[in-house]
């Protein structure tokens, strides 16, 4: 009979469902890799179970050849979920 988790288990990052995680982020800076070429740096504000998200403050960076340029500054958006290829917490590196 496998043993029970305990409560320490329960909060290690790495036992952690994906929506636990991305819960944890909200109110946060959050890096979005779309699967274009695009990329977008919010505050994340909510999601549902599509991980349609919810972003404040957003940048929008589109990738080029040359590297990153900004598209666009918006205020809030409501992002599709299908579109989302990766996310990292804490918003991207280099981010003032």
């Amino acid at each position: 009979m496998a043993a029970l988790p305990t409560k320490a288990m329960a909060t290690n990052p790495s036992q952690l469902l994906p929506s636990e995680l991305v819960d944890r982020c909200v109110g946060s800076r959050i890096w979005i890799i779309m699967k274009s070429d695009k990329e977008m740096v919010g505050t994340l504000r909510g999601f549902d179970v599509y991980v349609n998200m919810v972003l404040d403050d957003v940048v929008e960076y589109e990738m080029t050849a040359e590297g990153s340029k900004v598209v666009a500054k918006l205020d809030q958006i409501l992002l599709n979920g299908n579109n989302i290829a990766l996310l990292v917490p804490g918003g991207k590196p280099g981010e003032e």
